[in-house]
């Protein structure tokens, strides 16, 4: 793997004007190799965010706090009584992979205008069944980054702060919260191109980071082993592979995380390979092209 890769790459992005800031490629067994166009500044990763909320759930699930098919509402008890019809059957698993059911659409970038944002989102009528059918919105992020919160006594932030953050040497990242204080969890996490760089080799590793498990290398399978269909979406041919918890599956054995204004980590784990890409792209399916055509197609 040499620096003339990403020569090319940045030569496409540049003559399609593809915005991109950094990008950052590991091949396991290789030295990294990273370029940058701007300064090194921390950004928005924006709906990357959720990977990070999907591994907080799975450590929380590996120390006891929770599981994946616990209810929300096993967690919140006090709410049942003002539930939408259907939603006891909500499972966290269920939140993470986008097939609540849930009409409830909302992402970071929205003013809440509702005094509790949990509230509105258990409140709001299913239009399918828990489990039936996939509608991507950051309205489940958000309530396992609330469940995490109840049932580990800390904030979402916090509570990944010394588990993973430190553990990757991540530090103090900003992550935007609601007015109750509550982090976002599904999107407006900051961070620069080669710390989003050093998750996506943790997941690569499966979890193994240094001389530590950090993530169980069973969740991390579990992230991917079981997609949704997202066949009937109409993102483009990219996104119709299907979603695990909190990814998206990519062609070939692949998976990525995805970001509003191409911040997209896609990873192989059959050639052991990661690329991370901070940008601000108003073309993201022709980014996620260049990634695949002048980089991941091009290494053994």
């Amino acid at each position: 793997m040499t620096v003339g890769l990403l020569e090319d790459f940045l030569r496409a992005t540049d003559e399609w004007n593809l915005g991109v800031y950094g990008v950052h490629v590991y091949h396991a067994g290789a030295d990294p190799i990273e370029r940058r166009l701007r300064s090194d500044d921390r950004v928005n990763v924006y709906s990357v965010a959720k990977a990070f909320t999907a591994v907080a759930l799975g450590l929380a699930q590996a120390e006891g706090h929770l599981t994946l098919d616990d209810t929300l509402l096993s967690h919140f008890p006090e709410l049942a009584s003002s539930a939408a019809e259907g939603v006891e059957q909500i499972t966290l698993r269920h939140l993470l992979n986008m097939t609540s059911g849930t009409s409830h659409r909302w992402f970071a970038d929205q003013r809440i205008q509702t005094p509790d944002l949990l509230h509105e989102i258990i409140e709001a009528p299913l239009e399918a069944l828990p489990g039936q059918h996939f509608a991507y919105t950051g309205s489940g992020a958000y309530a396992i980054g609330r469940t995490i919160t109840r049932a580990a006594g800390v904030d979402l932030r916090s509570y990944l702060m010394p588990r993973l953050f430190a553990s990757l040497d991540l530090h103090n990242p900003g992550w935007h919260a609601c007015p109750q204080g509550f982090t976002f969890a599904e999107s407006d996490l900051f961070l620069r191109t080669h710390e989003l760089a050093r998750f996506a080799q943790l997941l690569l590793q499966e979890g193994h980071w240094g001389e530590r498990q950090i993530v169980p290398a069973s969740f991390v399978h579990e992230m991917v082993a079981d997609p949704v269909d997202t066949s009937s979406i109409d993102y483009g041919d990219r996104w119709t592979f299907g979603y695990g918890l909190g990814v998206w599956i990519d062609m070939d054995g692949m998976y990525r995380m995805d970001g509003r204004y191409g911040q997209y980590v896609v990873i192989c784990p059959r050639r052991k390979i990661a690329v991370t890409v901070t940008a601000h792209c108003e073309q993201d399916s022709r980014l996620l092209d260049a990634i695949h055509a002048f980089i991941l197609d091009r290494v053994d």
